[in-house]
């Protein structure tokens, strides 16, 4: 392995906001061509505070299409095992994702942060994290380093010897950081957090990885920022998507 392509180990993820045609006006003019027809156009340019009650009662009684009139795209960087969850979540989705087939994949992996609960007790469907020992955080960093660094190295030696770069990634982990575009709206978006972001107020439960929620928060405060009479509705309703 060259210096120029010494591992590097990330504990956290990238979620960047790329454009957004997103706001609560969306939601006040799709709503109301239901009863004004082409009157609705009318709402397009309305102060959505002065109708945050139709937000509510919509959210409240589940009428989730008018949620949907409006658009978001993120880049998102995180490990692989994240993407394989996250693509799970087709409806309201588009993805584009960073290709093994057509780039040399770069070697940035995965490592858990300090904080990060390691052991699981408890039985399939029924389990809990716990916080691990400094001692086990070291052995599974350690261990997951040496793995990284060696299966990197392997992929490496494939390219220089001509192998395509499509055989020669068969060798590199899940913890491998991949990138991708991913637009949602924000009816898709509030599917996604209320099964991958633990909330004291959700009505349901939720078992999130905790490295897809890490993706799920900043995704989160991103679009409440686009959104807020919409975010604080999910909210009060119980973070159900309508």
């Amino acid at each position: 392995m060259t210096d120029d392509a010494s591992p590097i180990f990330r504990s956290d993820v990238t979620v960047e906001l790329v454009r957004s045609a997103a706001t609560d006006t969306d939601v006040l003019w799709a709503a109301r061509v239901s009863t004004k027809g082409e009157q609705s156009l009318e709402a397009v340019g309305q102060d959505p505070e002065k109708s945050k009650g139709l937000i509510n009662f919509l959210m409240r009684d589940r009428h989730g299409t008018p949620f949907e009139h409006n658009s978001m795209t993120f880049f998102i960087s995180a490990p692989i095992f994240v993407f394989r969850e996250f693509h799970r979540h087709r409806t309201g989705w588009s993805y584009n994702e960073e290709s093994g087939r057509y780039r040399e994949l770069q070697p940035v992996f995965y490592v858990p942060a300090e904080d990060r609960k390691l052991v699981q007790v408890g039985r399939p469907g029924k389990y809990e994290f716990h916080q691990g020992t400094t001692e086990q955080h070291q052995t599974a960093t350690a261990s997951m380093e040496r793995a990284y660094t060696a299966a990197y190295t392997e992929y490496q030696e494939m390219l220089a010897a001509g192998v395509a770069r499509e055989v020669a990634r068969a060798v590199l982990p899940v913890g491998l950081f991949s990138s991708m575009y991913a637009t949602c709206n924000a009816r898709s978006l509030m599917h996604f957090l209320s099964l991958r972001k633990k909330d004291e107020r959700g009505k349901m439960p939720t078992f999130p990885q905790r490295e897809i929620e890490m993706v799920a928060e900043k995704m989160e405060e991103l679009w409440a920022g686009l959104m807020p009479l919409t975010h604080a509705a999910f909210n009060e309703h119980g973070r159900l998507a309508p």
